[in-house]
């Protein structure tokens, strides 16, 4: 059974930094892209930064030049780095695995409030 944990969120000030973490156990055949979304607290969904197999990455113009998502070696755990966080930044992030068949496989989220 493939899960998805994320960790590493929590209350940060503004300017502020922290590193989700997101462990993927169980075997997913032929991952194409691994990424991040955020949900703000009015519910809108944001693919924030995301990462191929040949590890390219992609990044929302919010975070770019403040965000960095990687994965270790073994491709079991991947990252997002963020830095000079804003009070926008404040939802529930959320680490996503999609495979060669399109499915997605998805982390239970962990959410992150940045206090002005």
């Amino acid at each position: 059974q493939v899960q998805l944990v994320e960790s590493g969120g929590g209350l940060v000030q503004a300017g502020g930094s922290l590193r989700l973490s997101c462990v993927v156990s169980g075997t997913i055949r032929g991952v194409v892209q691994m990424g991040w979304y955020r949900q703000t607290p009015g519910n809108q969904r944001e693919l924030v930064a995301s990462l191929t197999k040949d590890d390219s990455p992609t990044y929302a113009d919010s975070v770019k030049g403040r965000a960095t998502i990687s994965r270790d070696n073994a491709g079991d755990t991947m990252y997002l780095q963020m830095s000079s966080l804003k009070p926008a930044d404040t939802g529930v992030y959320s680490c996503t695995a999609r495979d060669f068949f399109q499915r997605i496989y998805w982390g239970q989220g962990t959410q992150v409030t940045v206090s002005s």
